[in-house]
């Protein structure tokens, strides 16, 4: 994985930031910032074949537990396994032992699939059902 602060196309990674977030442009350069400027906060992106295919951005809570802010992939490259080896590549080489991710009913399977516990968080905004994932290494 690369760190995406060191990456040249700012406008590729914003197009792939806003297939993980709503897609509202302001919002996308103000996700993009706080990764730039936050030291708790760190945006990795995977290459194949010189190319951006997925990300993820991770907000460290401790230096072994962490929230999964944001995941994002290609999308011809989907339903590849690339998410999952995103993450478990990160905890692995960074001895995460938590996990935390916050995520709508479109990818709470993609979570569960890969071994996160899933707690309905209820409708956290007028019709939209919210769920906190959590992934526990031992």
């Amino acid at each position: 994985m690369i760190n995406l602060m060191d990456y040249k196309d700012r406008k590729e990674i914003m197009n792939l930031l806003a297939e993980c977030m709503y897609p509202d442009n302001n919002r996308v350069i103000q996700e993009y910032e706080r990764y730039k400027n936050d030291k708790s906060r760190i945006l990795l992106g995977r290459m194949e074949n010189h190319e951006l295919v997925g990300l993820i951005g991770i907000i460290y809570q401790t230096d072994y537990e962490i929230e999964l802010k944001h995941i994002a992939i290609k999308s011809n490259n989907r339903r590849k396994g690339l998410g999952k080896k995103l993450i478990m590549e990160f905890m692995e080489e960074n001895l995460i032992r938590r996990m935390e991710a916050e995520t709508d009913k479109n990818a709470v399977n993609f979570y569960r699939k890969i071994g996160f516990n899933i707690t309905s968080l209820g409708e956290k905004y007028p019709g939209v059902e919210r769920f906190k994932c959590t992934l526990n290494k031992e």
